[in-house]
């Protein structure tokens, strides 16, 4: 929840706007003086966006001051609505927020802390939307002044992981006699002194991955006190941390069992439970006959431990077997994490028409890959330190290979192009190659088609088709159909790749076949390199277009036989007034 706060009738005015624009994320606490306003949000909310000088809002929020992970992001607006500060928080909403309040109030946001200064990806959230945690919080501003000041840094441990790329001072192994001074270690060990070299203890910032899963197994009416000391010494004997530890799993039979629930949520675990027939297909050191007679699976601890694990992962092994008590079992299974491809579309190729999940994709990856000048549009919105894969056109499914493999080895990767990514781009290439074994996520992008659409008026008003002229992977035969079809049903079209060099008949053919369905005065919208600097915008009729006019760069909208042009628009109406 996001509290407004202001004492003025412009930032109440602004309050009830964010209000509109964020339904149900907004709580305004403008009914009451600005400093118990203040006091109540900090109370209450996630975040503060205080419509009061600096100053003001910190003179008032700094006895309240705990621990920048835990207390709520801070950004403060002038009353001229001219400047979102980003004041504490930064890297935990506050310059997120900053940023998103540009959308609604037109302000500028300002950004301090140093790594988004530089670019950098900040220490204190580094892995955070992975689950990963900081085992010693007090070295991340040694740990992030080491890396921002470009002082050799060792990484360890995140190997496999889908994380930010780090700047090229940190790196994975050292080619030099001396060790770096300063390290960060990703594990879920619990000691990690001993893997650490003498006197670096100090020196290293360690996360905790999610990557243990509990199996637990147990008798009706078993104590929280068994099954929570069970698995403490269970972890302690394998030398796993608990704050590496996703959830605890179990049969689905045990989904009530109040000790294991409770021993739970103790520790802050979620429970996950599984049926007794998909636990009885995993294979196990330790089954019991016993056990399957009673609950169905031969093996309740063990089972439910790999099998959760490896359905949050691409694979599974068990790191601590079956240990008992008088009325419980508990296991350990380590996953291996899954590698992340996010497909991004970005856009027609005016920055201010990326979206911001784009760009914070971008900024996510460790990877990025997309055709050579795509690349060029985006190389500034790219951390230091990621590994950008580059190639030319026609080199469509070996991008779309690379992508998928390096996804497939842990990495967090952008596989970018124009538009739309799942329109006529690299979205559909990607996933015929992917497996399950990766998450993919799609970024949508806008397309040629609408941002041209828009420059034009309203042509696809109603219902339309888009259809690619492209005749390099689809028969002349079956788009000349598709044509066919659009023209018979009296859908608006929208052609891609229309002409080329190589191809010049393409597009006086389907415009033939649309004339002969649609009068002459039908109009015509040509928009070459919609929203670049060179952006052309053309409309004409079926009866005056020139395919000449016409190359690859450039989006051809034609209308149906009720398009209209108005004022100089080119309008395909719904029929909202003509109903």
């Amino acid at each position: 929840m996001i509290g407004v706060v202001a004492a003025t009738a412009g930032g109440r005015s602004a309050a009830e706007a964010l209000e509109a624009a964020w339904p149900g994320e907004v709580r305004s606490f403008t009914d009451r003086r600005a400093a118990d306003a203040l006091r109540e949000a900090w109370r209450t909310c996630d975040a503060i966006v205080s419509f009061l000088a600096v100053g003001a809002t910190v003179r008032v929020l700094a006895p309240l001051l705990e621990h920048k992970t835990t207390d709520p992001a801070v950004v403060c607006v002038d009353e001229g609505m001219r400047f979102a500060v980003a004041v504490l928080g930064g890297h935990h909403g506050a310059n997120l927020l900053a940023r998103r309040l540009t959308g609604v109030l037109g302000c500028e946001p300002v950004v301090t802390t140093a790594s988004d200064r530089t670019g950098t990806a900040p220490l204190d959230s580094y892995g955070a939307d992975l689950g990963f945690t900081v085992h010693n919080p007090d070295l991340l501003a040694h740990a992030g002044a080491a890396v921002l000041s470009g002082e050799p840094v060792l990484l360890e441990g995140a190997d496999g992981w889908p994380l930010p790329a780090l700047p090229p001072n940190v790196v994975r192994s050292s080619d030099s006699g001396d060790e770096p001074s300063v390290g960060i270690v990703v594990t879920d060990q619990a000691e990690i002194s001993c893997m650490c070299h003498e006197g670096w203890f100090g020196n290293r910032l360690v996360y905790r991955p999610p990557s243990l899963v509990v199996g637990v197994g147990s008798a009706r009416g078993v104590p929280a006190a068994e099954v929570g000391g069970l698995v403490d010494r269970t972890l302690a004997d394998a030398g796993l941390a608990p704050e590496s530890v996703r959830c605890l799993a179990t049969v689905d039979l045990k989904a009530d069992e109040q000790g294991i629930l409770k021993a739970a949520e103790e520790r802050g675990w979620e429970v996950v439970t599984f049926p007794a027939e998909a636990l009885a297909g995993v294979e196990v050191p330790n089954p019991s006959d016993v056990v399957r007679a009673e609950v169905g699976t031969p093996s309740v601890a063990e089972a439910a431990a790999l099998y959760a694990a490896r359905s949050y992962g691409r694979s599974a092994e068990l790191v601590a077997e079956k240990q008992k008590s008088a009325g419980a079992t508990a296991a350990v299974a380590r996953l291996v994490p899954k590698g992340r491809l996010s497909i991004v579309g970005l856009g027609p190729g005016a920055r201010d028409l990326l979206t911001p999940r784009a760009h914070e994709v971008l900024r996510r990856a460790s990877v990025v890959v997309g055709l050579d000048q795509y690349l060029d549009q985006v190389r500034d919105l790219i951390r230091p330190g990621t590994r950008i894969v580059s190639s030319g056109l026609g080199q469509e499914e070996e991008r779309a290979r690379t992508a998928v493999e390096e996804a497939a080895a842990g990495r967090a990767v952008a596989l970018v192009g124009s538009g739309d990514a799942g329109v006529y781009a690299m979205a559909s290439p990607a996933l015929e190659f992917a497996s399950d074994d990766i998450e993919v996520e799609g970024v949508p992008g806008i397309t040629a088609a609408v941002a041209a659409s828009n420059l034009l008026g309203a042509p696809l008003g109603h219902d339309h088709a888009y259809i690619s002229l492209s005749d390099l992977h689809t028969p002349w035969e079956v788009i000349e159909r598709r044509v066919r079809a659009a023209a018979e049903g009296d859908f608006a079209v929208c052609f891609y790749n229309p002409r080329s060099r190589a191809r010049d008949w393409q597009l006086p053919a389907a415009l033939e076949i649309l004339a002969g369905h649609r009068p002459p005065e039908t109009p015509v919208g040509l928009v070459r390199n919609a929203s670049r600097p060179d952006e052309t915008v053309t409309v004409c009729t079926l009866a005056e277009v020139d395919p000449a006019a016409v190359d690859m760069v450039t989006v051809v909208l034609v209308g149906s036989s009720r398009s209209r042009t108005v004022a100089g628009r080119f309008v395909t109406p719904r029929g909202y007034r003509w109903a």
